[in-house]
């Protein structure tokens, strides 16, 4: 029996949090020997918003299944690459697509990019997504600045084997995203004539998409926008060290919780890109203010 004991596999999570802070670093250096000059932001853009790496100048291009222990996203609308290039006057990464949980990944997976960002010395990162707006005043298509998230996936990235390389097992959580970028992209939105929202983005673990009474539920608890992504993508980053931390959901249906209003995810890609032209409009103005 003792036999037995010691040769059943231990669980991919213990595997995986026994090995991060190696496989961050083989990660980084593979980057860093191909992405040229130090990037000053890293971005992730989410569901249907990846085009607006396009906009890069003399890009770089690397697939996620070439990057050492990168996930690699299998989602529509999530491109899945790398691309280091100049914007707005500034050196930026941008992650086209992301891995979400529902595709069998483990939160510490998902969020593997965002060590390899800290590891690369990049202190500040802009998150975004596609969300359904829950608050009735938002319209399909509102860009939301992220002020606040709750964890509806109920697994933190940090759960495991601690390691003081990759930051404290404790980390603070009082104010996951800059003050000093939401009233930088409030001023720019304002002066571009971007509508804009604000509010707090809640992650699920999908893939499906909530039922009408789950919606009402998050709506009395003052929720604004739900999706399937980001939480544990900025939990990491505090933990990390990235100093500053944006986070914009755009929003691609109205999930207010009404049976008769449906969803599918065809329509949420068609939405995003039809908001990218003020997508790219806003993030493009904050980079280069920042």
């Amino acid at each position: 029996m003792l036999c037995c004991l010691f040769l059943t596999p231990l669980p991919p999570l213990y595997l995986m949090t026994m090995k991060t802070y190696d496989s961050v670093q083989e990660a980084a250096a593979f980057l860093r020997e191909r992405m040229g000059d130090q990037p000053d932001v890293a971005v992730i853009l989410g569901s249907g918003l990846g085009p607006m790496a396009d906009e890069l100048e003399q890009p770089i291009r690397v697939p996620y299944e070439q990057i050492p222990h990168f996930p690699v996203s299998t989602v529509e609308g999530h491109s899945g690459q790398v691309i280091v290039g100049g914007l707005a006057g500034k050196r930026v990464l941008a992650m086209q697509g992301r891995a979400h949980i529902y595709e069998g990944y483990t939160p510490a997976q998902t969020t593997f990019p965002v060590r390899v960002f800290r590891a690369l010395d990049i202190l500040r990162m802009v998150v975004t997504n596609a969300s359904g707006g829950i608050t009735r005043t938002f319209a399909i298509g509102d860009l939301m600045i992220i002020d606040d998230i709750l964890n509806f996936q109920f697994l933190s990235p940090l759960r495991g084997e601690t390691d003081d390389r990759l930051g404290p097992r404790f980390p603070d959580m009082s104010a996951p995203f800059s003050k000093r970028l939401i009233g930088l992209t409030e001023t720019c939105g304002a002066e571009l004539g971007i509508r804009l929202q604000k509010g707090t983005y809640a992650a699920v673990t999908g893939p499906n998409y909530e039922t009408p009474a789950e919606l009402r539920m998050m709506n009395r608890l003052g929720i604004d926008a739900v999706g399937m992504s980001t939480v544990a993508e900025v939990i990491v980053a505090r933990q990390a060290g990235i100093e500053e931390v944006l986070g914009i959901s755009v929003i691609t249906d109205m999930a207010t919780g009404e049976p008769n209003l449906t969803v599918s995810h065809e329509e949420v890609i068609a939405a995003a890109r039809a908001a990218e032209p003020r997508f790219v409009k806003l993030v493009k103005e904050v980079i280069h203010r920042m």
